[in-house]
């Protein structure tokens, strides 16, 4: 891996290429074809039993990958995170739910840099118009071994 810089952009597209998406997610045909901000079609969705509005919001995704039958989103973080807000996961999910007949998954993405690593959790909507219906699917912590050349 390049040593310039330590963004989430580069640890992501470092996953990536070497096959660290496609392997948590036991697909290899996905395709890295989602990426940058865009604004929502309006929604609306229930916390509690407060029914919210969403009108055309701007939504960013760090990378979203294509496959056959799904659409994988991922919000990257580089270290440390201590908390992070369902809405980073939840809007694009809708944004993309709306507009596509694949399955979409969201994943939360963060590189460790004390122990070299990178975490992946897969998060789903049990019911997609309650944004506090959020669940863990899996986890899975990864290191990336690279050969010392020659």
């Amino acid at each position: 891996m390049i040593r310039i810089g330590d963004s989430e952009m580069q640890h992501l597209d470092f996953a990536y290429a070497s096959s660290l998406i496609r392997t948590f997610m036991e697909d290899p045909t996905l395709v890295l074809t989602i990426r940058g901000r865009k604004y929502t079609p309006d929604f609306d969705f229930f916390v509690g039993k407060e029914n919210i509005k969403v009108v055309g919001v701007q939504t960013e995704v760090d990378a979203g990958y294509e496959g056959k039958n799904k659409i994988v989103l991922v919000e990257a973080k580089r270290t440390g995170t201590s908390n992070t807000i369902i809405r980073q996961l939840y809007y694009p999910y809708r944004q993309w739910q709306s507009c596509t007949g694949k399955k979409v998954i969201t994943l939360f993405f963060e590189r460790d840099i004390k122990e070299n690593s990178y975490s992946i959790w897969e998060y789903k909507f049990n019911d997609e118009k309650d944004y506090n219906s959020i669940k863990l699917v899996k986890t899975g912590k990864y290191r990336i071994k690279e050969k010392k050349a020659k």
